[in-house]
């Protein structure tokens, strides 16, 4: 793929389109739990179809001891999707997305009783100034914030947790590629979906109108399906750091487009909590000159 495109462009473009994707799911009326399933539907047959073009086979004979925490880590993804669906329907997308981006101070707090990893003094100041600025975001002592914005930081936030487990859970496999890893995530998600959806909303495909089918198409075909192909192959061509870095694109394209295209306001507070958790959350993401990777 990097024939046809810069990689560094491949990442830039995904992650822009990850930023739209709380517009998108605005307009499909079906439940986030059914959302969550066809998207991974969509993105899987698109992803197996991409496999089997660039004729790239799943090593199942190396794999098969991870096969477990690849399971894990898809039903994991899955309820992600569906905290943060969830979290759209009760709050606005720039706030849902910046609770999201809670996840890596998660991973950060978490890594030190996982793997025995000491918190530095960096990070430690990232963690409790991302925390202040989700404090923030809330709009404690706002009174025009009502409750279903609280809930809806509180969806942000567990699909954060829900992220962050996939991630944490990603560092002990170490035999899969990322694409196959997705692919096989997706699998996993599938199988887990189904029955929750039959068990809960069942299938309301026939209730979408013509704006929501298109929608649902967008959000597993392009934002999921197409934007994942083109995330993983710039991975392998670039630097950790500047992937870290381009990564921010996402919530910055979220809330332009919550403000700019759905009308959703922000108040200093929350924009003051906003660049607190982005801005620390980057920073702890960025190493010393001697320790970055090399291309």
């Amino acid at each position: 793929m990097k024939r046809f495109m810069n990689p560094r462009m491949m990442l830039i473009i995904s992650m822009a389109v990850f930023g739209t994707l709380g517009l998108f799911v605005r307009n499909i009326s079906v439940s986030s739990g059914e959302l969550a399933l066809y998207r991974a539907i969509l993105a899987a047959l698109l992803i197996g179809a991409f496999l089997l073009v660039t004729k790239q086979k799943i090593p199942f004979r190396e794999i098969k001891k991870e096969i477990p925490l690849l399971l894990l880590s898809g039903v994991a993804m899955g309820f992600n999707w569906i905290l943060l669906f969830e979290a759209y329907k009760y709050t606005t997308v720039s706030v849902a997305t910046l609770s999201y981006y809670f996840a890596p101070v998660i991973v950060t707090v978490a890594c030190p009783i996982l793997f025995k990893e000491k918190m530095t003094a960096k990070q430690w100041i990232c963690f409790f100034m991302s925390t202040l600025g989700i404090v923030l975001i809330t709009g404690i002592g706002d009174l025009s914030v009502g409750n279903n914005h609280f809930v809806g930081i509180l969806f942000g936030l567990g699909a954060a947790c829900l992220y962050a487990t996939v991630v944490l859970l990603n560092k002990f496999i170490k035999k899969v590629e990322g694409i196959h890893r997705t692919f096989l995530q997706f699998i996993a998600a599938i199988l887990v979906l189904i029955p929750y959806v039959g068990f809960t909303s069942g299938v309301t495909l026939s209730g979408l109108d013509f704006t929501g089918w298109i929608c649902l198409l967008i959000v597993g075909i392009v934002h999921t399906g197409v934007t994942y192909c083109l995330y993983f192959s710039s991975l392998k061509e670039l630097p950790g750091q500047k992937a870290a870095i381009l990564s921010y694109i996402d919530p910055l394209v979220a809330v332009l487009v919550s403000v700019l295209i759905l009308g959703e306001s922000m108040t200093v507070t929350q924009v003051i909590g906003g660049v607190l958790i982005l801005g620390f959350t980057l920073w702890n993401e960025m190493t010393p000159k001697s320790s970055r990777e090399v291309k």
